[in-house]
């Protein structure tokens, strides 16, 4: 059975057969060293594993240019976030007597991996900043990071030697070519992926079950990589999507797996990236909602939307699904969006994060009409658990 092609063509793999892997890690010991942040760390996996097709590896000079400042590749192809590899002048120093360097967990110390080193070069950040997250202040989860990395970048192939510790989710990391084996097996054609960082409520629901009438399955693919402080945390996220799966979906189709990646908050630049990668997970369309990938209020509604529309047709080469914001409307009885529901804003019913924050810390269920009872008692027992910390709770919920 035919599927999407991958982004550039292939799927990219910069995983070596385990008979070289062995006398790989032998020679990166003797390797200049780079320490790479959680960012970094989460990038070279979905590098080596082909969800970042079709890079090969931390973006060179010439190819950082090109995504910063016309958002593609030199190849051609769309790409809109720049995946890069920082370096202190100190690392630099010592790369330049050398043409491969390893690759460092900053926190274990140990070797996950080695790069062809092809440039190390200066960059603009405040550029940078405006070109991708469309906003310089610092105040901004992406932009402060942006910020706070080294002055200058190493760009060239990776090989993965190790992959990076796991502690959690090991059932649901699922590489492309496994999601593509396990789409072909059931012999779904039309496969729809979503990206949340967030527990599904019952207006995402609306959403995921509306795209499932035109699919053949759902690839329900939450982000776990790094997120801002305050987010809710990947386990409880975990649990309130197995929860609802469990009971309100049907299992023969869907597939959960997680998304292994850094949240950005770049949004609309970002929702081009994870179409992209759920592209490469052999998805062939994908939901983009209302304020995708977004933070605060640095972007419209609906501007992870419009910019698909800035692409030529076929560049991205996945299907996006559009959706209105949804909610609960006590005249018609049932979740709905401004699309499909003719009432006064009176009968919609909707929580905004802060009145959810407060519902959790004074141990109040919330509403049936905004979550599944399941998934608001996994939200009520992090609550009571969390050390009186319940301000940060639900930050993004």
């Amino acid at each position: 059975m035919s599927q999407i092609t991958p982004h550039g063509g292939k799927l990219i793999s910069r995983i070596p057969e385990e008979r070289e892997r062995e006398s790989l890690i032998d020679e990166a010991e003797k390797l200049p060293r780079i320490s790479l942040n959680v960012r970094e760390i989460s990038d070279i996996e979905m590098i080596a594993n082909g969800v970042f097709s079709p890079l090969e590896g931390f973006l060179t000079k010439k190819q950082y240019e090109e995504v910063v400042r016309n958002r593609h590749l030199p190849s051609g192809e769309v790409w809109t976030i720049p995946i890069t590899l920082s370096i202190a002048r100190e690392e630099a120093a010592t790369l330049q007597r050398a043409d491969r360097a390893a690759l460092i967990d900053s926190a274990q110390g140990n070797i996950l991996g080695s790069l062809d080193v092809e440039d190390v070069f200066t960059y603009d950040k405040g550029l940078e900043a405006e070109k991708i997250f469309r906003t310089a202040d610092e105040q901004h989860p992406g932009v402060k990071n942006l910020y706070s990395q080294g002055d200058l970048l190493a760009g060239g192939k990776i090989t993965l030697l190790s992959r990076p510790a796991h502690k959690e989710f090991s059932e649901f990391r699922l590489d492309p070519l496994k999601t593509r084996e396990i789409f072909s097996s059931k012999g779904w054609r039309r496969i729809v992926g979503f990206q949340t960082r967030n527990p599904v409520h019952r207006a995402h629901e609306y959403i995921i079950k509306n795209s499932l009438e035109i699919a053949d399955g759902l690839f329900l693919n939450p982000l776990v990589g790094e997120t801002k402080e305050g987010d809710i945390t990947a386990g409880v996220r975990m649990d309130c999507y197995t929860a609802l799966l469990r009971d309100y979906f049907p299992k023969y189709r869907v597939v959960l797996g997680v998304y292994g990646a850094a949240m950005r908050y770049a949004g609309p630049m970002e929702a081009v990236l994870h179409a992209i990668a759920r592209k490469n997970f052999g998805c062939t369309h994908f939901i983009v909602g209302r304020d995708h990938a977004g933070v605060g209020n640095y972007y419209g509604t609906y501007d992870a939307q419009r910019i698909f529309d800035e692409f030529g047709s076929g560049e991205i080469g996945i299907t996006p699904l559009f959706f209105d914001n949804s909610f609960y409307c006590r005249r018609c009885d049932s979740m709905a969006t401004m699309k499909t529901c003719p009432h006064e804003e009176k009968e919609r019913f909707s929580l905004s994060g802060t009145k959810v924050r407060e519902l959790l810390k004074e141990g109040k269920a919330l509403p049936p009409e905004f979550t599944r009872p399941e998934v608001g008692e996994i939200l009520m027992g992090w609550a009571r658990t969390d050390g009186g910390n319940q301000e940060k709770q639900a930050q993004e919920y």
